[in-house]
């Protein structure tokens, strides 16, 4: 994708570091490792923002407000080394109840006003949103592991962040990344 259709993910800093030089120019190319994230609330309790209301963020480039700084956290690590070769990462721009379990009831919306994930509710995050993806620009072929955090800092309170890590096989060719064995893992 083109450095000037990223612009506004470039204001949110989901980027590799080498976007940001002073020589890459609105016509440069990023390769992007996009993924969809669906993540459920599995507690009795709603998952709300780690920030009150009134310091939520506004960014005029994609139009809502953000209400935590970090949502969810990428990581790409070697699959032999474990070693990290890049991340990204996704500032909440819009948690609410995408959709719910039967006999569970949507009550969050993408609002200024209301924003968090109902018990037995679902937030989805599909591939083509800005920042769902890991800057794969620098990234040599080669066979890597996908790790997903949700609430990584730990910033809201849950009875259980034993589920909130899944580890995907990723093997990139240079030109595809298949994805691979998706588990919940504890580290």
């Amino acid at each position: 994708m083109s450095m000037y259709n990223l612009r506004c993910a470039a204001e949110e800093n989901c980027l590799a570091s080498s976007a940001y030089r002073a020589d890459v120019r609105d016509y440069d190319n990023r390769v992007l490792l996009r993924f969809p994230q669906r993540v459920k609330n599995q507690g009795t309790s709603d998952f709300l923002p780690s920030r009150p209301r009134y310091s939520w963020e506004w960014h005029s480039c994609h139009q809502h407000y953000h209400s935590m700084d970090e949502f969810s956290h990428y990581d790409l690590l070697d699959a032999s080394s474990h070693r990290k070769v890049a991340e990204g990462h996704k500032a909440s721009f819009c948690l609410e109840d995408t959709s719910c379990d039967y006999g569970y009831y949507r009550r969050y919306a993408c609002t200024a006003h209301t924003q968090g994930l109902s018990p037995g509710c679902y937030d989805t995050y599909n591939a083509d949103i800005d920042c769902q993806w890991i800057d794969i620009t620098d990234v040599q072929p080669g066979n890597y592991i996908l790790k997903v955090s949700v609430n990584p800092s730990y910033l809201v309170p849950e009875s259980d962040y034993s589920n909130n890590i899944v580890r995907c096989d990723i093997r990139y060719t240079g030109h595809h990344a298949y994805a691979s064995g998706c588990t919940i893992s504890p580290y």
